[in-house]
């Protein structure tokens, strides 16, 4: 008779962790979906056209800026 009375509490502490773990796998699965912003650039082809570029893939980019010379020979209009 006293395996009966283990039995309700079993069945609870069961129950509330199916509850907990399913609770934390919505939680983990509704906070994976936040995108990722990745670092991009915003750059100006020759024929003008605006694009973004990851800084990634720019291959030898320092970080320095172009000097204004630099800036009038590239741009022909």
């Amino acid at each position: 008779m006293q395996s009966s009375q283990g039995s309700p509490s079993r069945k609870k502490f069961l129950l509330w962790t199916a509850a907990v773990l399913s609770s934390a796998s919505i939680f983990k699965f509704f906070s994976g979906r936040e995108k990722k912003k990745s670092d991009t650039v915003k750059m100006l082809t020759e024929d003008g056209t605006l694009v973004e570029i990851e800084r990634d893939r720019i291959p030898g980019s320092k970080k320095r800026n172009i000097s204004d010379p630099e800036l009038k020979a590239w741009v022909k209009k």
